[in-house]
């Protein structure tokens, strides 16, 4: 799922506390020829609020079971995100589908200032101020993708140091 990142590291879920976060419960349905089948998708975030978030979805019959197996899939999608101090290492976009989400670092106090998906996944991953502004659709699915996308894109500056192969020092001097 995460291929397409450079610097991922998965993180196997034995041992961690996770704590898990509805984002949102869809009723679908399937039109037969017997009639309506109803069924529900839910998808869920679930983090250890110190650097460690997985998003899944479930699809089933009954909302318990949904979000159970969204759940169950969120713990096989565990990620680690670089924090800084409560807060992200730098600025960063994310897109997924008509979703862009924009994430910015934030002084000490100020808070998580995001709407209902963004927050989610802000809030499991363990960030404590942090600026952000969904930009496009704002399909929950997407947004929680779009999310995912930026803080994946995001580096500590321990990591842009050792690729570029300088100390820590001339990393912030230019």
């Amino acid at each position: 799922m995460y291929q397409d990142y450079k610097n991922v590291e998965l993180v196997k879920p034995a041992g961690l506390e996770l704590k898990d976060r509805l984002v949102g419960v869809q009723r679908v349905t399937k039109v037969t020829k017997g009639g309506r089948a109803f069924g529900f998708s839910a998808i869920v975030v679930v983090g250890d609020e110190n650097g460690v978030v997985g998003q899944g979805l479930g699809k089933s019959k009954e909302v318990a079971d949904a979000i159970a197996k969204g759940v169950e899939d969120a713990k096989k999608n565990l990620v680690r995100i670089p924090l800084n101090k409560g807060t992200l290492p730098h600025e960063q976009k994310g897109k997924y589908g008509g979703a862009r989400v924009l994430l910015l670092p934030a002084a000490t106090g100020t808070g998580i200032i995001a709407g209902g998906a963004i927050r989610a996944v802000l809030e499991s991953v363990g960030v404590h101020d942090v600026l952000s502004k969904n930009q496009g659709s704002s399909n929950p699915h997407n947004v929680v993708k779009a999310t995912f996308d930026a803080l994946l894109q995001l580096r500590s500056a321990q990591t842009v140091a050792k690729q570029r192969g300088i100390t820590l020092d001339k990393v912030f001097k230019g």
